[in-house]
């Protein structure tokens, strides 16, 4: 098992910037493809994006396509996502996970969660 931490939440501005952590620890998360998602209050929880194993293909929600990039440091086990140009409707409690099986887009499909962190984009 797999064990996930995020980092990075926090209040800003629209049209600023954050950066999220997911630091992985417990089985090797360097072979597994991983994902963002995030969950608004009272929405269900939604791909945001992810990427594979060694980082050389990504693919992203169309929400945040342009605005959001995924990327990942397999010697540090961590796994990143910069967000730039943020609006108000980013605002989410984010979340890491390991993919297992079945569609990128599904969160059926990922097995290994961590607890969230929240981003608030507010003036």
């Amino acid at each position: 098992q797999v064990q996930l931490v995020e980092s990075g939440g926090g209040l800003v501005q629209p049209g600023g910037s954050l950066r999220l952590s997911c630091a992985a620890s417990g089985r090797t998360a360097s072979y597994y493809d991983m994902g963002w998602f995030r969950q608004a209050p009272g929405k269900e929880r939604l791909f945001v994006a992810r990427i594979n194993w060694n980082g050389d293909i990504t693919t992203y929600a169309d929400s945040v396509k342009g605005r959001f990039t995924i990327s990942r440091d397999n010697a540090k086990n961590t796994v990143y996502l910069q967000m730039n140009s943020l609006k108000p409707e980013d605002t989410a409690i984010y979340y890491c996970a390991v993919y297992s099986r079945g569609s990128y887009y599904s969160r059926t499909s990922y097995d290994s969660w961590g607890q969230g962190t929240q981003v608030t984009v507010s003036s």
